[in-house]
């Protein structure tokens, strides 16, 4: 990376934002990190600079401008807020595509600029009955979708239309899978948490994650070099999420398809976490990326697998076992005992 590269991250209030801008403070490349966002940090920002605006004001372009930013990672994309609900989801819709939409309009009028990254989800992949095993890169993601994967699916296209008009910037965009780690909160995060687990009856999705950490050190590199393309991150390995719950101790909840829709409801209303339509079907078939681009073509081997990285987020939150792995053991030995009852005529 040549001395004196200046790099703008949006989203500074965010925990990922944050570390990434504390690493690139400290490298001796770098002469300037700006962090943008409406709200303040409270994280550690290193010799980050901080402007307090909104991604659709006129302050933007004037940064990237006077700053003569040549490396800006986006990184203010929200999957929920405080404020649920439909007009909370109308207003993340707004921060996430319209903020995304001026933030690169702003983008392609700048002269200094060389390099875009892009924070996106594996949730552009969607998930359905009729899922592949692994999603690839290649993989069209323009079907309608709803909530956060919709939005990132727009977000990707005015960046893909974006790096058309303006062939000498890099665009990297990292598609990464659920984020676990300190001090994230999501609404996985916040499922994991629940001392009873609600699960679809009948399904038991494969799941990935990444850790934060990992999360971190791929945006970091992506900044640090040249890394055109699109990149799914995530940590190796798939569990069940049957195996999550045992891993995490917490017992299930099988919840019939159709009265799933009124518990997202409830879940909304007490505000304990904003439950969306494409997070239902993720709870129902999952959804695993391949990775091999990111070994092979972007050359990095994440740090924690998805088992390991959901320990460590255990671990890091406190979340101690309410079913100890022998009672799981009895109880799994007690369930095929009945299914081998069943199956022979047995209904003593």
């Amino acid at each position: 990376m040549p001395d004196g590269w200046r790099v703008l991250v949006t989203g500074i209030s965010g925990v990922l934002a944050a570390r990434l801008a504390r690493s690139l403070s400290e490298h001796d490349g770098v002469d300037e990190v700006i962090g943008v966002d409406a709200r303040l940090p409270v994280h550690d920002l290193g010799r980050t600079r901080i402007v307090r605006s909104e991604l659709t004001s006129p302050v933007i372009p004037e940064v990237l401008d006077r700053e003569r930013i040549d490396t800006l990672v986006h990184l203010a994309i929200n999957s929920a807020r405080d404020d649920t609900g439909p007009q909370g989801r109308a207003r993340i819709r707004e921060l996430n595509v319209i903020g995304s939409m001026q933030l690169l309009a702003a983008a392609q009028r700048s002269p200094h600029l060389r390099t875009v990254i892009l924070k996106s989800t594996t949730a552009v992949y969607g998930s359905e009955p009729g899922n592949r095993a692994l999603f690839s890169e290649e993989v069209t993601t323009t079907e309608s979708k709803a909530g956060y994967a919709k939005d990132m699916i727009e977000v990707e296209g005015y960046a893909r239309a974006f790096s058309r008009r303006r062939e000498g910037v890099v665009l990297t965009v990292l598609r990464f899978a659920n984020l676990l780690g300190s001090g994230i909160d999501s609404a996985f995060a916040r499922y994991l948490a629940l001392p009873v687990i609600p699960t679809v009856l009948g399904y038991d999705p494969r799941i990935q994650f990444c850790h934060t950490d990992d999360a971190v050190e791929v945006l970091r590199q992506a900044c640090l070099d040249t890394r055109p393309g699109i990149y799914n991150v995530a940590g190796p390995g798939v569990l069940y999420l049957s195996q999550v719950a045992r891993i995490a101790g917490r017992p299930t909840a099988p919840v019939p398809l159709p009265l799933v829709e009124g518990l997202a409801g409830v879940f909304r209303r007490v505000r304990h976490m904003d439950v969306q339509a494409d997070q239902l079907q993720y709870l129902s078939y999952g959804r695993v990326a391949d990775i091999t681009r990111l070994r092979e073509r972007f050359g990095y081997e994440p740090r924690y697998t998805t088992r390991e990285t959901l320990r460590a987020f255990l671990d890091e939150q406190g979340i101690r076992p309410l079913v100890g792995e022998s009672s799981w053991l009895r109880l799994e030995e007690r369930a095929r005992e009945l299914t081998r009852r069943i199956a022979a005529g047995d209904d003593r």
